[in-house]
Protein backbone atom coordinates (compact mmCIF):
# COMPACT_ATOMS: atom_id res chain seq x y z
CA UNK A 1 0.00 0.00 0.00
CA UNK A 2 2.69 2.46 0.59
CA UNK A 3 4.66 1.77 -2.43
CA UNK A 4 1.23 2.25 -4.12
CA UNK A 5 0.81 5.79 -2.50
CA UNK A 6 4.04 7.14 -3.34
CA UNK A 7 4.09 6.22 -6.98
CA UNK A 8 0.67 8.12 -7.14
CA UNK A 9 2.15 10.98 -5.18
CA UNK A 10 4.40 11.57 -8.72
CA UNK A 11 1.14 12.61 -10.74
CA UNK A 12 -0.59 15.67 -10.49
CA UNK A 13 -3.01 15.37 -13.27
CA UNK A 14 -2.89 12.80 -16.68
CA UNK A 15 -2.58 14.51 -19.66
CA UNK A 16 -4.97 13.18 -22.59
CA UNK A 17 -3.95 12.92 -26.30
CA UNK A 18 -7.77 13.00 -27.17
CA UNK A 19 -11.28 14.73 -26.08
CA UNK A 20 -14.27 12.79 -24.69
CA UNK A 21 -16.95 12.07 -26.54
CA UNK A 22 -19.98 13.06 -26.87
CA UNK A 23 -21.16 11.01 -23.83
CA UNK A 24 -18.22 12.28 -21.58
CA UNK A 25 -16.32 8.98 -22.44
CA UNK A 26 -12.25 9.14 -22.58
CA UNK A 27 -10.84 6.25 -23.84
CA UNK A 28 -7.49 4.93 -23.15
CA UNK A 29 -4.99 2.64 -24.61
CA UNK A 30 -1.21 1.91 -25.79
CA UNK A 31 1.55 3.87 -23.76
CA UNK A 32 -1.14 6.06 -21.79
CA UNK A 33 -3.03 2.41 -20.56
CA UNK A 34 0.26 0.85 -19.61
CA UNK A 35 1.18 4.16 -17.85
CA UNK A 36 -2.00 4.27 -15.38
CA UNK A 37 -2.20 0.63 -15.00
CA UNK A 38 1.49 -0.36 -14.50
CA UNK A 39 2.86 2.91 -12.88
CA UNK A 40 -0.28 4.34 -11.09
CA UNK A 41 -1.46 0.65 -10.46
CA UNK A 42 -5.15 2.59 -11.83
CA UNK A 43 -8.55 0.43 -10.80
CA UNK A 44 -12.19 1.26 -11.13
CA UNK A 45 -13.72 3.62 -9.12
CA UNK A 46 -10.08 4.90 -8.84
CA UNK A 47 -10.36 9.38 -9.81
CA UNK A 48 -8.27 11.33 -11.81
CA UNK A 49 -7.66 14.68 -12.64
CA UNK A 50 -7.29 14.76 -16.63
CA UNK A 51 -5.93 17.45 -18.58
CA UNK A 52 -7.77 17.37 -22.13
CA UNK A 53 -5.90 18.40 -25.45
CA UNK A 54 -8.04 21.95 -25.48
CA UNK A 55 -6.58 22.83 -21.67
CA UNK A 56 -9.58 22.08 -19.88
CA UNK A 57 -8.62 20.50 -16.71
CA UNK A 58 -11.75 17.86 -15.56
CA UNK A 59 -12.35 15.19 -13.32
CA UNK A 60 -12.88 11.32 -14.06
CA UNK A 61 -13.59 8.22 -12.64
CA UNK A 62 -12.52 5.48 -14.12
CA UNK A 63 -15.47 2.91 -15.15
CA UNK A 64 -14.00 0.24 -17.30
CA UNK A 65 -10.63 -1.47 -17.36
CA UNK A 66 -10.11 -4.28 -20.17
CA UNK A 67 -6.83 -6.19 -19.34
CA UNK A 68 -7.55 -8.09 -22.89
CA UNK A 69 -7.87 -4.99 -24.92
CA UNK A 70 -5.48 -2.95 -22.43
CA UNK A 71 -7.73 -0.12 -22.34
CA UNK A 72 -9.51 1.70 -19.75
CA UNK A 73 -12.67 3.78 -20.41
CA UNK A 74 -12.81 7.18 -18.13
CA UNK A 75 -16.12 9.08 -17.26
CA UNK A 76 -15.92 12.65 -16.88
CA UNK A 77 -18.16 14.11 -14.05
CA UNK A 78 -20.30 16.12 -15.69
CA UNK A 79 -20.71 18.07 -11.76
CA UNK A 80 -16.94 18.08 -11.25
CA UNK A 81 -17.56 16.74 -8.17
CA UNK A 82 -14.74 14.23 -5.99
CA UNK A 83 -14.41 11.19 -4.87
CA UNK A 84 -12.94 10.49 -1.55
CA UNK A 85 -9.23 10.89 -1.23
CA UNK A 86 -8.83 6.77 -1.01
CA UNK A 87 -10.01 6.31 -4.63
CA UNK A 88 -7.75 9.86 -5.93
CA UNK A 89 -4.86 8.44 -8.03
CA UNK A 90 -3.70 12.24 -8.15
CA UNK A 91 -2.55 12.43 -4.53
CA UNK A 92 -0.68 15.32 -2.55
CA UNK A 93 -1.64 18.71 -4.24
CA UNK A 94 -3.51 18.07 -7.83
CA UNK A 95 -3.74 20.75 -10.59
CA UNK A 96 -7.13 21.88 -9.92
CA UNK A 97 -5.36 23.27 -6.43
CA UNK A 98 -2.56 25.03 -8.15
CA UNK A 99 -2.56 28.48 -8.57
CA UNK A 100 -0.19 29.42 -11.14
CA UNK A 101 0.91 32.60 -10.28
CA UNK A 102 2.80 33.07 -14.05
CA UNK A 103 -0.10 31.88 -16.14
CA UNK A 104 -0.70 35.32 -17.73
CA UNK A 105 2.87 35.57 -19.20
CA UNK A 106 4.33 33.47 -22.09
CA UNK A 107 7.47 32.03 -21.37
CA UNK A 108 10.82 31.89 -23.76
CA UNK A 109 13.74 29.91 -22.95
CA UNK A 110 16.49 30.47 -25.53
CA UNK A 111 18.57 27.64 -24.96
CA UNK A 112 22.31 27.06 -26.61
CA UNK A 113 22.67 23.53 -27.33
CA UNK A 114 24.38 21.73 -24.51
CA UNK A 115 24.92 17.99 -24.15
CA UNK A 116 22.14 15.34 -24.66
CA UNK A 117 21.53 14.54 -21.25
CA UNK A 118 21.61 18.27 -20.37
CA UNK A 119 19.03 19.07 -22.97
CA UNK A 120 16.59 16.95 -21.90
CA UNK A 121 17.21 17.87 -17.76
CA UNK A 122 16.71 21.64 -19.05
CA UNK A 123 13.68 20.77 -21.25
CA UNK A 124 11.89 19.15 -18.19
CA UNK A 125 12.89 21.70 -15.83
CA UNK A 126 11.41 24.56 -18.20
CA UNK A 127 8.07 22.33 -18.72
CA UNK A 128 7.89 22.59 -14.83
CA UNK A 129 8.23 25.66 -14.82
CA UNK A 130 5.58 26.66 -17.27
CA UNK A 131 7.79 27.43 -20.21
CA UNK A 132 5.40 28.01 -23.40
CA UNK A 133 8.23 27.92 -25.79
CA UNK A 134 11.74 26.31 -25.43
CA UNK A 135 14.08 27.34 -28.27
CA UNK A 136 17.46 25.19 -29.38
CA UNK A 137 19.89 27.59 -30.56
CA UNK A 138 23.15 26.25 -31.99
CA UNK A 139 26.03 28.76 -30.72
CA UNK A 140 29.85 29.08 -31.16
CA UNK A 141 30.37 26.96 -28.36
CA UNK A 142 27.67 24.30 -28.89
CA UNK A 143 29.86 20.71 -29.44
CA UNK A 144 29.21 19.32 -33.34
CA UNK A 145 28.07 15.94 -32.16
CA UNK A 146 25.54 17.92 -29.75
CA UNK A 147 24.34 19.94 -32.34
CA UNK A 148 23.71 16.86 -34.64
CA UNK A 149 21.91 15.05 -31.81
CA UNK A 150 19.27 17.58 -31.30
CA UNK A 151 18.94 17.92 -34.95
CA UNK A 152 18.40 14.26 -35.19
CA UNK A 153 16.74 13.93 -31.98
CA UNK A 154 12.86 12.43 -32.31
CA UNK A 155 10.07 14.55 -31.50
CA UNK A 156 8.35 11.52 -29.41
CA UNK A 157 11.25 11.42 -27.02
CA UNK A 158 11.01 15.53 -26.42
CA UNK A 159 7.11 14.94 -26.53
CA UNK A 160 7.29 12.17 -23.38
CA UNK A 161 9.66 14.52 -21.19
CA UNK A 162 7.42 17.14 -21.60
CA UNK A 163 4.68 14.63 -20.80
CA UNK A 164 6.35 13.73 -17.26
CA UNK A 165 7.27 16.58 -16.64
CA UNK A 166 3.50 18.21 -16.58
CA UNK A 167 2.01 14.99 -15.16
CA UNK A 168 4.27 15.66 -12.32
CA UNK A 169 3.82 19.58 -11.90
CA UNK A 170 0.28 20.23 -12.72
CA UNK A 171 1.56 22.54 -15.36
CA UNK A 172 -1.36 23.62 -17.47
CA UNK A 173 0.87 24.79 -20.08
CA UNK A 174 1.09 23.13 -23.15
CA UNK A 175 5.10 23.41 -24.13
CA UNK A 176 6.79 23.14 -26.92
CA UNK A 177 10.20 22.52 -28.53
CA UNK A 178 11.01 24.41 -31.85
CA UNK A 179 13.50 23.87 -34.14
CA UNK A 180 17.05 24.50 -33.36
CA UNK A 181 18.00 28.17 -34.91
CA UNK A 182 21.12 29.92 -35.10
CA UNK A 183 21.98 32.83 -33.31
CA UNK A 184 20.00 35.12 -35.97
CA UNK A 185 17.70 33.35 -36.58
CA UNK A 186 16.86 33.24 -32.59
CA UNK A 187 16.95 36.75 -32.55
CA UNK A 188 14.81 37.41 -35.31
CA UNK A 189 12.31 34.50 -33.82
CA UNK A 190 12.22 37.22 -30.98
CA UNK A 191 11.40 40.11 -32.81
CA UNK A 192 8.81 38.63 -34.63
CA UNK A 193 6.83 37.53 -31.27
CA UNK A 194 7.09 41.06 -29.92
CA UNK A 195 5.90 42.61 -33.20
CA UNK A 196 2.97 45.07 -32.24
CA UNK A 197 3.63 44.50 -28.25
CA UNK A 198 5.42 46.92 -25.90
CA UNK A 199 5.07 44.60 -22.83
CA UNK A 200 7.49 42.08 -23.40
CA UNK A 201 11.33 41.70 -22.00
CA UNK A 202 14.30 39.63 -23.01
CA UNK A 203 17.31 38.93 -20.86
CA UNK A 204 20.36 37.13 -21.89
CA UNK A 205 22.09 35.33 -18.67
CA UNK A 206 25.81 36.77 -18.93
CA UNK A 207 29.24 35.53 -17.02
CA UNK A 208 30.53 39.02 -17.14
CA UNK A 209 29.44 42.17 -15.21
CA UNK A 210 30.53 44.99 -17.87
CA UNK A 211 27.95 46.53 -19.97
CA UNK A 212 24.81 44.47 -18.25
CA UNK A 213 21.49 46.07 -16.58
CA UNK A 214 20.00 44.89 -13.55
CA UNK A 215 16.57 42.50 -14.15
CA UNK A 216 14.71 44.95 -12.34
CA UNK A 217 15.70 47.93 -14.17
CA UNK A 218 14.55 45.14 -17.56
CA UNK A 219 11.39 44.10 -16.35
CA UNK A 220 10.01 47.50 -14.19
CA UNK A 221 7.30 49.65 -15.60
CA UNK A 222 5.52 47.13 -17.71
CA UNK A 223 2.95 44.86 -17.63
CA UNK A 224 5.18 42.11 -19.26
CA UNK A 225 2.65 39.41 -21.26
CA UNK A 226 5.90 37.59 -23.05
CA UNK A 227 9.20 37.34 -21.21
CA UNK A 228 12.34 35.79 -22.79
CA UNK A 229 15.68 34.08 -21.21
CA UNK A 230 18.85 33.20 -23.35
CA UNK A 231 21.09 30.72 -21.59
CA UNK A 232 24.31 29.34 -22.92
CA UNK A 233 25.22 26.02 -22.70
CA UNK A 234 28.74 24.75 -21.44
CA UNK A 235 31.19 27.44 -22.22
CA UNK A 236 28.57 29.97 -22.24
CA UNK A 237 27.80 32.59 -25.42
CA UNK A 238 30.21 34.25 -26.94
CA UNK A 239 30.41 38.55 -27.06
CA UNK A 240 29.33 38.31 -31.06
CA UNK A 241 26.55 36.22 -30.16
CA UNK A 242 25.86 38.56 -27.61
CA UNK A 243 25.20 41.63 -29.63
CA UNK A 244 23.45 39.60 -32.14
CA UNK A 245 20.94 39.25 -29.71
CA UNK A 246 20.48 42.89 -28.51
CA UNK A 247 20.18 44.07 -31.49
CA UNK A 248 17.14 41.24 -31.41
CA UNK A 249 16.07 43.10 -28.34
CA UNK A 250 17.70 41.02 -25.28
CA UNK A 251 19.16 42.69 -22.71
CA UNK A 252 22.48 41.16 -20.88
CA UNK A 253 21.79 40.79 -17.24
CA UNK A 254 24.41 39.77 -14.64
CA UNK A 255 23.37 37.49 -11.40
CA UNK A 256 26.27 38.08 -8.46
CA UNK A 257 26.29 34.70 -7.84
CA UNK A 258 28.69 31.15 -8.28
CA UNK A 259 29.67 30.13 -11.56
CA UNK A 260 26.56 27.84 -13.05
CA UNK A 261 26.03 24.81 -14.55
CA UNK A 262 24.13 25.37 -17.84
CA UNK A 263 21.31 23.55 -16.83
CA UNK A 264 21.63 24.92 -13.41
CA UNK A 265 21.88 28.61 -15.05
CA UNK A 266 18.27 28.13 -16.92
CA UNK A 267 16.54 26.93 -14.37
CA UNK A 268 17.87 30.01 -12.04
CA UNK A 269 17.44 32.26 -14.43
CA UNK A 270 13.92 31.16 -15.59
CA UNK A 271 13.12 31.55 -11.63
CA UNK A 272 14.88 35.03 -11.06
CA UNK A 273 12.64 36.51 -13.88
CA UNK A 274 9.36 34.70 -12.54
CA UNK A 275 9.69 36.07 -9.43
CA UNK A 276 10.56 39.31 -10.25
CA UNK A 277 7.52 39.81 -12.29
CA UNK A 278 5.56 38.33 -9.93
CA UNK A 279 7.15 40.83 -7.25
CA UNK A 280 6.85 44.05 -9.42
CA UNK A 281 2.97 43.10 -10.16
CA UNK A 282 2.54 42.68 -6.96
CA UNK A 283 3.96 46.02 -5.15
CA UNK A 284 2.25 47.67 -8.21
CA UNK A 285 -0.92 46.07 -7.23
CA UNK A 286 -0.46 48.16 -3.45
CA UNK A 287 1.07 51.35 -5.86
CA UNK A 288 -0.30 51.55 -9.13
CA UNK A 289 1.30 54.60 -9.83
CA UNK A 290 4.33 52.86 -9.00
CA UNK A 291 4.56 50.74 -12.60
CA UNK A 292 1.53 50.75 -14.06
CA UNK A 293 0.69 47.34 -12.94
CA UNK A 294 -2.66 48.37 -12.12
CA UNK A 295 -4.81 45.86 -13.88
CA UNK A 296 -3.28 42.99 -12.88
Amino acid sequence: MKKRQFLQSKMRQFISSVQPDKDGLLYVSGKEFRYLRQVLRLKCGDMLSVRLPDGELCSTTVCRIDEGKKSAVLQVCADGGSLEESHNVTRGVKACEIENAFSYVDYYLFQYIAKPVKMEQIIRQAVECGVKYIVPVTGAFSQKACIAAMQGAKTERFERIIREARQQSGSPVETTVLAPVTTEQAAAFWEEQCAGEKDTAAVILWERSENTVPLKTVLAGKKIRKAAVAVGCEGGISAGEVQVLQKGGFVPVHFATNILRCETAALYGIAAVQSMILELAEKSTASPQKAGYADF
